[in-house]
């Protein structure tokens, strides 16, 4: 049905072109309109286990270029996408290396991690109007596919997407992947992805509101949506107060549920968060607000070939919320809530640097642990806390 709807779409944009205002009219050229971007990371990450275990850690340099073309001139334009992107391990090797939340090199099957990793792909594109069709090895970022790149690689998928803005303020999007490259191995189909289908779009109504909506179907996996409003209330002497609302349903395909939490019928999610950012100068101060309930906690990312198949495979990144950290807050009934503060740096001469700094702590986790009647709901008072701190530049 979404595959259908994606066609639908496709089908509209491009019977819109002819009255709206045309960009490919403008293209500089495959050349002239090409440009090169290379970044360089160097990351190091370790664990340390309080149980006992052995502490692990992983340390790498990477490297990830991406070419993209202009499009050629014409009622159709055509151009070529290309990534590369080059790790190489300066430690993790001896036992040390194969923890969850590090992923920098994928262990093999011997259990040693490679002393390095290289990959690349292409993807072609069309352009008519201001809709663009691109086939080909890609990194998605809609809110219900979004890649993960937070470690020294990054996910890539291969398949079908558009994106069109035909119509002022208003963005469509749709997609359709069939292959998922892990970010920390070789290959374009290191995650085993069967497909995902997605189609969304965001629209300004004016300069300070705007919303979006957005859905996708993971064959054999899930069904997600997507919903977000955000509005931005000016204030005096360069303030500002800005409200951010986010929130995802999440329904688990019966045999999955089965598969990841033991019972059929525990397919459903809803998650959602409310900020409140007061910016004032470089200053900002945020209060947020976020709350897990269903039957399950919000599932995403992973791999579909990861232990017993449990990983879902739509982006290491698909949680939009305000409390997402290194912990995402997002077990079964969870609620948390958040003071942050942020600075930008630009004021003081150093554009593009920022600083964000937040406290976060999450109650009524519901983990199972207290046995109860069928009939009764099961609640711990267990709960988490968390401290962070990003320096962006």
């Amino acid at each position: 049905m979404l595959n259908k709807r994606m066609g639908l779409l496709a089908l509209g944009i491009l019977s819109a072109t002819q009255a709206m205002a045309n960009d490919q009219e403008q293209s500089k050229g495959f050349v002239e309109g090409s440009h090169l971007n290379i970044a360089a990371r160097n990351a190091y990450i370790s664990r340390d286990y309080k149980d006992g275990g052995q502490d692990k850690a992983e340390w790498g340099q990477g490297f990830i270029g991406k070419f993209e073309s202009g499009f050629t001139q014409g009622t159709v334009g055509v151009g070529v996408d290309v990534i590369g992107q080059y790790a190489i391990r300066l430690d993790g090797g001896k036992g040390r290396s194969g923890a969850g939340g590090i992923n920098f090199f994928k262990q093999g099957d011997s259990g040693a991690a490679p002393h390095d990793l290289a990959k690349g792909g292409a993807a072609v594109k069309a352009r008519i109007s201001n809709t663009v069709l691109k086939y080909g090895d890609q990194m998605p970022a809609v809110p219900v596919l979004q890649y993960d790149n937070s470690r020294l690689l990054s996910e890539t998928y291969t398949g079908t997407s558009i994106v069109s803005k035909e119509i002022k303020g208003l963005e469509l999007q749709g997609g359709y992947f069939t292959k998922e490259a892990q970010k920390g191995a070789e290959g374009t189909d290191s995650g085993n992805l069967k497909n995902i289908a997605y189609l969304g779009g965001s629209y300004k109504f004016t300069e300070s509101l705007s919303a979006a909506l957005y859905a996708s179907d993971m064959e054999d996996v899930l069904k997600k949506q997507y919903v977000n409003v955000n509005y931005v209330l000016a204030l005096p002497q360069e303030q500002s107060l800005t409200f951010d609302f986010n929130g995802y349903k999440t329904k688990l395909d019966k045999s999955f549920a089965q598969l990841t939490q033991g019972d059929a019928d525990a397919r459903d999610n809803k998650i959602w968060s409310l900020g409140a950012t007061w910016a004032f100068g470089p200053h900002s101060l945020t209060l947020a607000h976020q709350r897990s309930t269903g039957d399950t906690g919000y599932m995403y990312g992973g791999y579909r070939n990861n232990t017993r198949g449990s990983g879902i495979g739509d982006g290491g990144n698909t949680i939009l919320l305000a409390n997402s950290y290194w912990s995402d807050f997002n077990a079964k009934d969870e609620r948390s809530w958040q003071v942050g503060y942020g600075i930008d740096f630009s004021s003081f001469g150093v554009p593009g640097l920022t600083y964000n700094i937040a406290y976060v702590r999450g109650t009524n986790i519901d983990d199972g642990s207290v046995a109860m009647a069928p009939s009764v709901k099961s609640s711990t008072s267990s709960s988490t806390w968390y401290r962070a701190a990003r320096l962006k530049t």
